[in-house]
């Protein structure tokens, strides 16, 4: 009687194994948040435009007159601080929502097991925010032009500043995104983190108008910055320094990025 053959093992199939970046797969993350708020842009285009219109109607219509800040005209002044804080908001709310969803509707799974390493979903999701920031940003821009008469004095600044502004927000909506549990945990932080840190960050006004120690207070808030370098590259004028502000858009660009690097490494929140 003839010996039975051995019963082979039955492996399970091993991951796909991809050498360097998986470049489809992170342009497919990307353009799935790219075209998700696209998809509703009356909501996230739209609206964001209307309620800067209606900013400048009171803050330069009803409040600053015919006055000029720095030289320039104060609708000149409040327009870029109204669309950076269209990019700030926008590009948290962009990441943070995603993940939020995602949690509640139950596909965190949907981002877990393609074959995505952590820095492609954070480059994913991070890009996919930021461009929605920058987007909204410049739809705002153009909306504003005909009531402030903005010139433009320094590109660098403003793409260097907007752009870090989006990606720092971007990465701040994945921190929230993944530490929040349901849509109260959301709100709180943008309703006592985000908004306040916005409005107090000379939007609307200039801090060396403030008095102590509310103006010095101001220098250590980073969306002050932001906002400075920002309108520093419309009108020519800083009220911090630049280098500073330059220097903090840079290094908390890639301490948030390693933050969220590492919140999905550990599978922070997400493989529970």
């Amino acid at each position: 009687m003839k010996d039975m053959p051995a019963v082979e093992a039955v492996l399970p199939p091993q991951p796909r194994d991809y050498h360097g970046v998986n470049w489809e797969g992170l342009k497919t993350l990307y353009l799935r948040e790219v075209k998700r708020f696209l998809k509703v842009g009356t909501q996230t285009l739209a609206a964001p435009v209307v309620t800067a219109l209606l900013y400048m109607l009171v803050f330069v219509v009803a409040v600053g007159g015919g006055r000029a800040v720095h030289g320039v005209s104060y609708g000149a002044f409040v327009a870029p601080g109204l669309v950076m804080m269209q990019i700030l908001n926008n590009a948290f709310a962009n990441s943070s929502s995603s993940l939020l969803q995602a949690k509640f509707n139950g596909l965190m799974g949907d981002f877990i097991t393609p074959p995505l390493t952590p820095g492609e979903q954070v480059t994913g999701f991070g890009l996919g925010a930021a461009t929605r920031g920058v987007l909204v940003g410049a739809v705002t821009l153009l909306a504003v032009l005909p009531f402030a008469h903005v010139a433009i004095a320094h590109v660098w600044a403003i793409v260097v500043f907007g752009v870090g502004a989006a990606l720092i927000m971007a990465f701040l909506g994945i921190m929230a995104g993944l530490w929040a549990e349901k849509f109260d945990h959301m709100a709180a932080a943008t309703n006592f983190v985000i908004m306040p840190m916005t409005f107090l960050s000379g939007t609307f006004y200039l801090i060396e108008k403030l008095p102590e120690p509310f103006r010095t207070a101001s220098k250590f808030n980073p969306f002050f910055y932001l906002i400075d370098g920002f309108r520093y590259g419309f009108i020519g004028h800083a009220e911090g320094s630049l280098a500073v502000g330059a220097s903090l858009t840079v290094g908390l660009t890639l301490f948030l990025g390693w933050v969220c690097l590492r919140m999905f490494q550990t599978g922070y929140k997400i493989k529970t």
